[in-house]
């Protein structure tokens, strides 16, 4: 995490919903210096998510936090219009169920103040559908869906509602790249949003590999991250393309390259998900975890993506 200089506008974020997104939200407010309320309708959701800081924070505390960063300064409240009633800043997380949020950000839109910004991390519904039910203000109503967790990876997709105005887009975007992350601007609405159709596309094709009989499942995890994804921590894959073309750059590429890229993007299959190759993916999953459980492996790749971003601000890159 970078170091930075918390937005001037925004003091008090509230987190509605305090699951595993919700929670991990919390502990990058608290790491950027904010002060937090969280709330969330569970009996035990303050006693878990203090729990989940707590441990998100021993990590947190070997990267830059900002100035005033404190466990402290997080408050818990079971009524959630007194939580968001006095917040700058919203970040519900609540279960990805339409009816859900769409409540949710009705009851949210009656009581917070107007010029409240009202973010949702949902990964699959659109705006539009979500803000239909604010009688209010919807066009503070905003797509802020990160990748997780929110508070190791830096990716936050933004996007509007038909009802969304453009001047919330742009404030929401000026706010997550204030606290370090890296927004990016969804003009459309798709279904899975950029990321996840990313890692969709990129799936389809591996399980297809394995399904042939190309590649074993460890093989095809090896040809990513020791391949591919070393490349895109640096930059993204158009970016590689010019360097690809060497010296003519891009231009060299597309005149060279793509022609053939195109006619083997023509040949790509789509693989038979039968309950045979859900088998073949899950030993071989589990070959590859080695024992090692799934806390332990997302401890270890917390660490190690930390530790990246840590090096490329040391460096500084002018990449993207």
């Amino acid at each position: 995490m970078e170091d930075h200089v918390v937005n001037a506008k925004i003091r008090n974020v509230a987190i509605v919903g305090t699951g595993l997104i919700g929670a991990s939200w919390a502990a990058q407010y608290l790491a950027s210096g904010f002060d937090v309320i969280a709330t969330d309708p569970a009996p035990d959701a303050e006693a878990k998510l203090r729990k989940w800081v707590d441990e998100a924070w021993e990590l947190l505390q070997g990267v830059a936090l900002a100035s005033g960063a404190s466990r402290d300064r997080l408050t818990f409240s079971a009524d959630l219009k007194a939580a968001v009633s006095k917040a700058d800043f919203v970040q519900e997380s609540v279960p990805e169920r339409l009816v859900l949020k769409a409540k949710v950000f009705a009851q949210m839109d009656e009581v917070a103040p107007p010029e409240t910004i009202l973010a949702s991390s949902a990964s699959g519904i659109t705006m539009d559908a979500i803000q239909s039910s604010c009688k209010y203000h919807p066009e503070r109503c905003v797509i802020g869906h990160p990748f997780n967790p929110p508070h190791i990876i830096p990716l936050v997709e933004v996007a509007g509602g038909a009802k969304t105005s453009e001047r919330v887009i742009e404030e929401a975007m000026s706010f997550y790249a204030s606290i370090g992350k890296k927004p990016i601007r969804l003009r459309k609405a798709v279904p899975g949003h950029v990321g996840n159709r990313l890692q969709a596309a990129l799936y389809r094709e591996i399980l297809y590999l394995i399904q042939q009989g190309v590649v074993s499942v460890e093989d095809a995890d090896i040809a990513v991250s020791y391949g591919l994804g070393l490349r895109w921590g640096v930059m993204g894959p158009s970016l590689q393309w010019h360097l690809a073309g060497g010296a003519g750059g891009i231009q060299q590429f597309v005149k060279q390259f793509m022609e053939g890229f195109a006619g083997l993007m023509k040949r790509l299959e789509m693989p038979d998900v039968t309950a045979g190759l859900m088998q073949t993916i899950i030993d071989g999953v589990l070959k590859e975890a080695n024992g090692q459980s799934v806390e332990q492996l997302a401890d270890a790749e917390n660490k190690i993506v930390l530790e990246l971003l840590a090096m490329r601000a040391k460096v500084g890159t002018t990449l993207p």
